[in-house]
């Protein structure tokens, strides 16, 4: 299999930070005129292809992210209820679980003076959007279809095939 060049490597490296093509055809140095076109081209070599695979792979075991994990932790903020983490007075429950306290986006406490000079409290806890875990599980299992498949497959039946003419 044929080596990369110099400059195709950068691309490879600059490739992974932000998965843009045309940019990272510009941090390796080539033409910034041509880089959307050169960043297609690149993408296009099976030798570049196949170092962005080997890279992103090294990268997910070296990191441990890989796509169950996110799978995982989307399920945990899509399927949490909020009555499993807090009580009634907005106080994190003793027994949460670890799963369900990696929900918890944000925990606010106030306090202030009341009317009879007591000092009142006011909680928040803002769960993680359970909505766009939704919708991005829902993508990952092809539910959400944005696109119309306007293939048709139609029988055709020509009749009086003895009457055509050759």
């Amino acid at each position: 299999m044929a080596k990369l060049t110099k400059k195709q490597q950068t691309f490879v490296e600059e490739y992974l930070i932000d998965l843009n093509a045309t940019q990272a055809a510009i941090r390796a140095g080539y033409s910034v005129q041509r880089a959307s076109e050169i960043g297609y081209q690149l993408l296009q070599k099976t030798t570049v292809q196949t170092a962005i695979a080997k890279a992103m792979a090294k990268r997910s075991k070296r990191t441990g992210i890989n796509q169950d994990r996110i799978v995982i932790e989307l399920a945990k903020i899509a399927f949490v209820n909020i009555t499993d983490i807090v009580n009634d007075d907005c106080e994190i429950k003793n027994n949460a679980t670890d799963e369900d306290l990696a929900c918890i986006e944000s925990i606010k406490v106030k306090q202030f003076p009341t009317k009879s000079g007591d000092l009142g409290i006011e909680r928040e806890v803002k769960l993680s959007p359970k909505m766009k875990a939704l919708e991005l599980l829902g993508k990952h299992l092809g539910m959400w279809n944005d696109k119309l498949d306007v293939n048709l497959n139609i029988p055709v039946v020509i009749s009086g095939e003895d009457e055509l003419e050759e």
